[in-house]
């Protein structure tokens, strides 16, 4: 390390001891300011705070981006393979909503889940049309008046599809093939984290 002192010229003991104590000086005042800063902002601090944030996403497609045509009415029509991160500990069930803003008569819905066990990490590519899920979960009715995924059938254009997930504090008290409306009105009060996907298609 370079010496503490200009133009190479040895110190006396008394700049020294000098020099010591501004140094040790100004580590107490940086040391105070951290603390003041995170005691006024508590998110200042990330080794005490955590910023993680619930996740969703896709191997199939990336968020804004094309959903390709097996998952869609022109293709196969299955469902995409979901992952999710980051479900607060204190969740006791997970929900799903499929749906396009953009349909003609207003939003459409795609694909409708709820109480999935709250530490499921996603859904298979072409998850089965079934009311009951083998590994825990219902499946509610979509707008094509089906239980289970109905992929993007846009008339004409570009719509965009938003695959939206929720951690609830509670299982809801509702039976198979529920509709979105009937979900969103079980799920008020219980939400405690969220996390959205969007995907595009065009015909």
């Amino acid at each position: 390390m370079a010496p503490l002192y200009l133009n190479k010229v040895k110190p006396t003991a008394k700049i020294l001891t000098l020099i010591t104590m501004g140094f040790c000086l100004f580590v107490s005042c940086a040391n105070r300011s951290q603390v003041t800063t995170s005691a006024n902002n508590p998110s200042a601090s990330p080794q005490t705070q955590s910023n993680s944030q619930m996740t969703l996403r896709s191997n199939a497609f990336k968020d804004s981006q094309p959903i390709p045509r097996g998952y869609t009415c022109d293709g196969a029509n299955v469902s995409p393979p979901l992952e999710w991160t980051n479900v607060p500990k204190s969740a006791r069930s997970l929900a799903i909503i499929a749906d396009d803003p953009d349909a003609p008569a207003g939003t459409w819905v795609h694909w409708v889940i709820y109480n999935l066990p709250p530490d499921t990490l996603g859904m298979i590519e072409s998850t089965p049309t079934l009311e009951m899920l083998s590994g825990g979960g219902l499946q509610g009715t979509n707008d094509f008046k089906k239980i289970g995924y109905g992929g993007p059938c846009p008339p004409s254009g570009t719509h965009r599809y938003f695959f939206k997930i929720y951690a609830l504090d509670t299982e809801l008290p509702l039976k198979p093939g529920a509709s979105k409306a009937e979900l969103e009105k079980a799920m008020e009060g219980h939400n405690l984290a969220q996390a959205q996907l969007v995907g595009t298609y065009h015909r």
